[in-house]
């Protein structure tokens, strides 16, 4: 042991003067024990500020270099963006090796590439996206109408209970509901109405099943368990534990949307395709992938967004208030208003900066060896494991720099002295505001949100 101890650390220092510094390393299991799993970022951060913005892990033999703010990602995934455009290795996925999330190389970019494109066809980024978006919110608005009265239950730190009411103003409180049901089914229907080319009611069997699969891979994906997968990827083909339930409900998604490709194949005009990247298989996966970024982050946000509105009536009165003036109460939402409606997009882009939903990306990986600032990363090391990157996305959203009280929700962090509002150019935002604007604007009429603790 002793002697395994003295040449990995003898083989880590003897190349460490080309990666950037870090803590060092333990034979086998890296830096896994100098880093708190259920709270990464904390870790990040303490590390940061012993190594700087730019330092080095072993996540288990797996060599990452970690950027850290703003100045850094940037200067790494912009500035230097082909270097560093590979798609990082998740070892504890790699039996899901294809897609867009979870593949790498060349097939990885040529699915990329073909999704936008498709995307853009089908209307993403265009007034039919939005319209799609706008009829989905109107349904989202019936199912409140249904939960007698319209009344939302929301649970506080686990310990007191809240009513969000979508109060009408004539008629009494009604019962109250969840709302996480209803707030998944919005974003997963406006996925489906775009790569099936219809919706479904919120009651369908395969529709439930389909968003309970989803949400709960979502959740696992999240989990302190699947960190100790990436660090040990041995493990998994032997080990019971939740990332068999992954792959369980990943191959239920897979066979529904193998069902709708089939379907959608007998009236197919097919041309001769002689690229091997663009197989059925593949294609079941990328819907997959889309899937799970779109539905789970999404619902998220908005009910976030309702938690926030609740802590905060101010904020939630002078919403209201741009909304009626600008929209009105019997109009639906359109992005064409949103230059007119600043401090309601300033809450939208607030909300997405304050609860931080992922504060660490997707680890990138090198795709060749490239000199950075003061040191040569290079794309393999030894075992031939490529290099990754990871970006401390949280390390932007809580800079003092740019939002002097980060951990406070304040919407003014992107409004200027005029009111006007400020496009951060720190900004590493995800681009929910079209769904997120839909969700809080759509107050059905003659409904007003106020709260009222219990």
């Amino acid at each position: 042991l002793s002697c395994l101890l003295l040449l990995s650390l003898w083989r880590h220092s003897s190349g460490r003067g080309k990666l950037p510094p870090g803590p060092i390393p333990l034979p086998i299991v890296g830096n896994f024990f100098q880093i708190d799993i259920k709270d990464i970022q904390q870790s990040l951060n303490k590390l940061s500020k012993v190594y700087g913005p730019v330092f080095t892990l072993y996540m288990g033999m797996q060599p990452t270099v970690v950027f850290h703010g703003y100045e850094a990602i940037k200067e790494g995934l912009v500035d230097h963006g082909e270097e560093f455009s590979g798609r990082g290795r998740l070892p504890g996925l790699d039996r899901i090796n294809k897609g867009i999330i979870f593949n790498n190389g060349k097939r990885w970019k040529d699915t990329r590439r073909f999704t936008l494109m498709t995307l853009q066809n089908l209307g993403m980024g265009k007034k039919s996206t939005e319209d799609r978006v706008q009829e989905e919110a109107q349904c989202l608005v019936e199912e409140l109408r249904k939960t007698n009265g319209g009344t939302i239950l929301y649970l506080l730190k686990n310990t007191l209970y809240i009513l969000i009411l979508f109060k009408n103003i004539s008629n009494s409180f009604g019962l109250p509901c969840d709302p996480t049901f209803i707030l998944n089914c919005a974003p997963c229907n406006v996925i489906c109405s775009t790569i099936f080319q219809n919706r479904f009611d919120y009651k369908d069997k395969n529709f439930v099943n389909l968003m309970e699969k989803v949400n709960e891979n979502t959740k696992i994906m999240s989990s302190p368990w699947m960190q100790v997968c990436n660090n040990f990827p041995a493990i998994i083909d032997y080990c019971p534990g939740p990332h068999n339930t992954i792959f369980k409900n990943f191959d239920y998604v897979k066979s529904y949307v193998l069902e709708k490709i089939k379907e959608h194949q007998e009236s197919l005009d097919e041309k001769h395709n002689q690229q091997l990247e663009f197989t059925v298989d593949n294609l079941a996966v990328t819907v997959v992938d889309l899937f799970g970024t779109g539905t789970e982050t999404t619902s998220t946000t908005l009910r976030y967004a309702l938690l926030l509105l609740l802590k905060h009536p101010h904020v939630t009165v002078k919403v209201q208030e741009e909304i009626v003036h600008v929209v009105g109460r019997h109009w639906s939402p359109c992005m064409q208003g949103r230059s007119s409606m600043p401090y309601t997009d300033a809450v939208v882009h607030e909300v997405q900066r304050y609860i931080n939903l992922i504060p660490i990306n997707l680890p990138h990986e090198v795709t060749c060896d490239i000199k950075f600032r003061d040191y040569l990363i290079p794309k393999v090391r030894w075992f031939l494991l490529c290099t990754n990157i990871i970006t401390s996305l949280s390390s932007v959203l809580h800079d003092k720099k740019d939002f002097p009280n980060p951990e406070k929700f304040d919407p003014g962090h992107f409004l200027d002295k005029n009111g006007n509002f400020k496009k951060m150019t720190t900004s590493c935002l995800s681009q929910q505001g079209l769904a997120l604007v839909n969700g809080l604007v759509s107050v059905p009429p003659p409904y007003q949100i106020c709260f009222i603790p219990v």
